[in-house]
């Protein structure tokens, strides 16, 4: 058949083909002259390639599985990241939970009442990171109740400058957390289970994704324990340093005219 009829069979354009060919994912028609002729092996294949884009899988993830850098158990991780139950895999096997649609920033602004160059910036400084599924990105739910918590904030008249430098300091903070993270997870769990012989392909998938959905929610709550933590913590520390005076007030920290704290009796019990 012609580039045409497996184009319109595989529901995709000419256009797409030659891109996929392009990029080595779809092997090579037979030619006759000046003439490609593709048969039904082009049409699984596209169809293929649809559905683990559909899955969450980037074009660049996709020619990952076809050379053999990612197995079974890989292509059962990128589902459970990207939130998309992966074609193939076995029944009985962790539900994934699903992802909302996803939304443009225009959406976004139309939801949350923020002006589009608003959220603009507070994406630029890392404050939203949009989410990535396959080669698409965007924002759900949970961004919108993001922004809105960003909105309370301004409400209580922190200016948005300084609350995109904290935004920029905190997100270059969480990425080499989060790579650090990720590079101990794939040491200590991936590559432990693609490597065990006792763990076929289908069991070591299984157990992978069951990890991943195990210790995601068990590392988010320990970071967002640790940082309310460290918060509370920092909070009381300046209010004991600083009490109720603000920085211009005669006597608040570095102030020449402030007087010098009376200093505890050496016998002076902490808990009285």
């Amino acid at each position: 058949m012609r580039v045409e009829a497996v184009a319109a069979r595989a529901g995709v354009s000419v256009d797409t083909v030659r891109y996929y060919q392009a990029r080595g994912l779809l092997h090579a028609p037979r030619r006759a002259g000046r003439v490609a002729w593709y048969d039904d092996s082009h049409v699984d294949r596209l169809r293929w390639i649809r559905s683990m884009q559909a899955s969450g899988f980037s074009l660049a993830s996709i020619a990952r599985v076809l050379d053999g850098s990612l197995d079974a158990a890989d292509v059962a991780l990128v589902g459970a990241l990207s939130g998309r139950e992966v074609p193939g895999t076995r029944a009985g096997s962790p539900a994934a939970p699903r992802t909302s649609r996803l939304m443009s920033v225009s959406e976004l602004a139309d939801r949350t009442g923020i002006p589009v160059p608003v959220l603009q910036a507070v994406v630029a400084e890392g404050l939203l990171v949009p989410r990535r599924i396959g080669d698409a990105s965007g924002y759900t739910d949970e961004d919108v109740a993001a922004a809105e918590a960003g909105l309370a904030l301004l409400g209580w008249g922190i200016p948005l400058s300084d609350l995109l430098a904290l935004a920029s300091s905190h997100h270059r903070a969480m990425q080499e957390v989060a790579e650090q993270a990720v590079a101990l997870f794939d040491t200590h769990v991936r590559h432990r289970l693609r490597h065990d012989p006792c763990t076929g392909g289908d069991e070591a998938a299984l157990q992978l994704v069951d990890a991943y959905r195990t210790l995601l929610p068990a590392a988010s709550t320990l970071v967002s324990h640790h940082f309310t933590r460290v918060l509370l913590g920092c909070a009381l520390d300046h209010i004991e340093r600083a009490g109720a005076r603000s920085p211009t007030d005669p006597g608040a920290p570095g102030d020449p005219g402030r007087a010098p704290s009376a200093a505890p009796p050496h016998d002076a019990d902490p808990l009285r």
